[in-house]
Formats: C-alpha cells, structure tokens, sequence
C-alpha cells in the first residue's frame, strides 16, 4: 500500500477537466500537476485516500511530443495558466473533448457533432481586465498572484495572458504604493489599506481604468500618487475606489468613488460601442468575444421579423449586437446598475428597437407574454452554475423557435439542455470557442430547436405548471437514440423518431428546422430503422 513520501514510477494516462495528470498505480487514481499524456515520470506520493491520491513530478523518464518547455512554471503554480504546459493546437483538442465527455456522460448525446473548438491565432496576452491582490511579501510590498489552493501571494510582474499595457500599469502602482508607504492589506490581522488593483483596457480605444481597492475611504496623498500615475500612463481616463472593509474573498465592497475623470471606459464590440462600470460584467477577451456573439447570432440564423429574448443580459454586449438582424430585443437582467448600462449603451449606439428590464427572467418573460410579446429565439448567457429549471420550464413554454445557449460550464450545459429536450427541444449543433487560452476553461454554443407540432390545439397552461403526456415522459428522445445505437448499432434521427411515434399515435411533432419551401422533400424513416424504433418504444412501455 502506498503511503506519503513513496517515490513511484508511472505512466500520465489522461488529463483532468482542471489539466492535471492522471496515473493509476496499485488500483488508485493519482492526480499529478504538471504532467501530460504519454509522459513517464517518478512520482512522489503526497496524499493518498481509499480511491484516489495526489502526487508530484519528482522526475520526467520520458516527455510528452506536446509538451511546452518554455512555461515559467509560476503561471502554473498560481493556476493563471494552467494549461500552459501543454501545446495550444492539444489545448483546443482538450476542450473538443471536454465538451463530447459532458454532453455523452450527463445528456447521454452522442449524435451530435461537436465542432473543433475555435482558437486564438495568438493566444496569450489577452486579458482586457487585472484583478490583482497586494499583500506583504517578506517584508516588501507586493503585487501578484496567490498559489493554487492558497492565500500565500507569489511576486508576478509579467501575468503572460494579460494585456503587457495592463502589467505595465499594476507594476507602476506597485512602485507607487511603495513610495508613499501605502500599507498592504494582512488577512490574518484583518489590517493594512491597499487589498486589490484592478484594472482594464479597452481592446479597440485603449483608454485605462484603475481601481484601487481599500478597506476604508481615506488614502493618504492619493492626489499626488495619481498624478504620477497619469503622467506615464495619460490613456487613463478614470481612476476609482472601491471601500470593501469586510472579512471576504469578494474583490468588490458595496461602496465607489470617483477620485480621476469618469466611472467609466468606452470600448467596441462588434462594431457598437459600450460603456464599462467598475462593477461590469465585461468579456475579458474581446477578440475572441466578438468571435463567441457571432458564432452564437449565426447559430440563430437571424431573421428581420425576429422577436429576440437576452436572459442574463448583463450591459446589453449581445443583445445589442443582434439589434440590427431583428426586429425586437427584450433583455432582462437582475443586477440594476446592468440595466442602467444597457439602457445607456442602447442610447449611445442609437438603437432603439432593445428594451431592458431588471427581474428574473422567468417573471420577465410571464409579463411580456401577457403583453402579447412572443418571442421566436432565446438567448441565454448564463452564470457557472446554469440555468434554473424553473427558467427552463418557462422559456420552453414561451414557444420559441430557437434556443441559444451561450455555455461557460460545459457540465451545468449539458444537464440543462437534458432537461430542454426533455421538454421538446432538439439539440441541433454545439462550437466551443476557445476565450481563455492557456487555461482549462471553454465557452460553447449551442443550438436547441423546437419540435414543431403539426396541429395545433389553443390550451392555457399556467408557467409554474408542466405536463408532458404520459407516452412522452416514459423515455426522451435522447433516451430512444441511445438505446438503439447500443442494440442495433444505428443511429436514428429525431425527425424518424417523431414520423413512427406520429404512426403509433403517440404525439404529433416533427423536427423543427423545416424549409420554407412549398414542395419540401422530407426525408422517410427507412424500414430498418423504423422496425429498431418500434423496438425501443415496446422497451420503454410506449406501446
């Protein structure tokens, strides 16, 4: 039995979602930072349970092809980039595969193809925000970033996926705060002034916020500290502090002041330009941003009658880019600043057919049917943790064609569009887009179509209310699919499924995206197929 401190050898089988390594020695699963597929190396154990273990690269016997040997391990170190160590054309591979594995393990989808994952032509130095905590560091103050799993800062000048013009600036205040004694923030004393810097960049203007975040409001001869600061860097247009005094990881306290110029910086995306707050929520890799929003508007395949819904709508970034391709925008958010941005950036951008509430989307969505609002495409942008299945439930009953979902979390992705198809939604294509390179996260869009109904019957359902029939809720479609790729070794589509249901009288839907064509040939489910079909429907009690 392996214990701590024993030195093994091994062979990197596989990569977490988080990029370590994983061996597997003695029935246990080892997870190993730092090491790649194909790789053989001495492994130190450092932590062992009854399944799993955590070890460390004592030494490599063997490298791996992709490996990227230029990585200052700090970066590694501090989880800025954990992915760095491995070459980015296997990067992207990594996430293709990341967003295959959830949709196949937590939907149970494998008929659908999954796009190679867009990436950058140049993929570092990319970050247009810096959240950056200052702490003391043997006795000097200092600016970096904390070592995974830790509070312990580690000194960084250079944060390799930040725009250089950003480090430029976090290593001038470091120097600043230096020289007017300003203390650093001690979370163990819950003492000193100075907890975080952050700052950002227009991507396209270029124009600089710095926000320098204490733990009250006084800051000795800040006057003169930010004129130092504006005469090497004049493209600052604004300086703020944010007081945060309590006991917290958040960055942010509840209270801001303007000590330079405005609250805000104005950049451009997709050609509209936008005013960002302190507080916004802002894509931090515009390139790829612009990129992700058109990825997602030709997914919808826009038309000008369109009626568009933006959940999640944040300042208005995407709804705002589809204004022009519809004929209305209805975008809700919780947040009110949010909504005070997006109504300000509709007005700056003289778009006048986006309209922005703050409520829960599901309520929202409630008032603007009762208003005889009807929308055909939904668009959700939604936090790590997903959709709510109340939101689901509700937007499902919205009859909208078209549902795209903007993922950030491929798992909470996955579990949501089950639930969506489950409801009558079809997943019709999914595209990661790479918007953090060098890191292990991915953004992904997806397409969930409606099943159409070739009858139609006017019901009054209640929106807190759902009722499949009971034939339907026996087995979704994804479930049929499933079953008879595993029998029969046949994939069926869902048009198929839905023509020998319709015989079988169970329901009467067919696949959504039908051509607008009088004389459309639709395509029959051949007899093979058809008799697999009514195999699984008899196996799920159907018929």
């Amino acid at each position: 039995m392996l214990k701590k401190n024993d030195i093994v050898e091994v062979e990197i089988v596989d990569l977490t979602h988080e990029g370590a390594g994983v061996a597997k020695v003695e029935g246990l699963v080892f997870f190993v930072e730092n090491a790649l597929p194909t790789e053989k190396i001495l492994m130190r154990v450092l932590k062992v349970n009854k399944k799993i273990g955590y070890g460390k690269v004592e030494e490599y016997l063997t490298h791996s092809p992709h490996r990227n040997q230029d990585l200052d391990l700090a970066y590694l170190r501090s989880g800025i980039a954990d992915l760095g160590h491995l070459a980015y054309p296997e990067q992207l591979k990594f996430k293709t595969k990341q967003v295959k594995d959830s949709l196949y393990k937590i939907a149970g989808i494998t008929d659908v193809e999954v796009a190679e994952t867009l990436g950058m032509e140049n993929p570092v130095k990319y970050r247009n925000k810096a959240q950056v905590p200052v702490r003391r560091v043997n006795g000097i103050l200092e600016t970096g970033f904390f070592r995974k799993n830790s509070h312990d800062l580690m000194p960084l000048e250079d944060f390799f996926i930040q725009d250089p013009v950003i480090d430029q600036v976090v290593v001038t205040l470091r120097d600043l705060l230096r020289r007017f004694d300003l203390k650093p923030y001690d979370e163990k004393e819950q003492s000193g002034l100075i907890r975080n810097l952050v700052v950002r960049r227009g991507h396209y203007s270029g124009q600089i916020m710095v926000i320098l975040v204490t733990t009250r409001p006084k800051v000795f001869r800040v006057e003169q500290l930010i004129e130092h600061l504006i005469k090497q860097f004049p493209e600052i247009v604004s300086v703020m502090q944010n007081i945060n005094d309590q006991n917290t990881n958040a960055i942010f306290g509840k209270e801001w002041k303007t000590l330079y110029g405005q609250d805000y910086i104005t950049d451009q995306m997709l050609g509209n330009d936008f005013q960002i707050s302190g507080p916004a929520f802002y894509q931090v890799n515009t390139e790829m941003a612009e990129k992700l929003y058109q990825t997602a508007i030709d997914f919808a395949e826009l038309r000008e009658d369109d009626v568009v819904i933006d959940a999640y709508s944040g300042i208005g970034t995407i709804g705002l880019s589809v204004a022009k391709h519809v004929k209305e925008v209805y975008g809700v958010e919780v947040i009110p600043e949010a909504v005070e941005n997006s109504q300000k950036n509709a007005a700056l951008n003289k778009i006048t057919n986006a309209h922005y509430v703050c409520d829960t989307a599901e309520n929202a969505m409630k008032n603007w049917l009762e208003e005889g609002i009807q929308p055909t495409v939904i668009l959700v942008d939604p936090p790590r943790k997903g959709l709510t299945e109340s939101f689901i439930k509700a937007s499902s009953q919205t009859g909208a064609d078209r549902i795209v979902y903007i993922s950030c979390n491929v798992a909470t992705m996955a579990r949501d569009i089950k639930l969506y198809q489950e409801l009558g939604y079809e997943l019709r294509k999914v595209k990661p887009v790479d918007l953090f390179p060098q890191t292990h996260h991915v953004e992904t869009v997806a397409l969930l179509s409606k099943l159409d109904v070739d009858k139609h019957i006017d019901v009054e359902i209640k929106l807190d209310e759902l009722d499949l029939t009971s034939a339907e809720s026996k087995a979704t479609y994804a479930q049929i699919k499933k079953y008879i790729l595993e029998k029969f070794d046949l994939k069926v589509s869902t048009l198929y499924i839905a023509q020998i249901k319709k015989k079988c009288g169970i329901v009467l839907r067919e696949h959504y995206n039908k051509s607008k064509k009088e004389k459309q040939v639709i395509p029959q489910c051949t007899p093979e197929k058809e008799e697999a079909i009514m195999d699984a429907l008899r196996h799920f009690k159907m018929i």
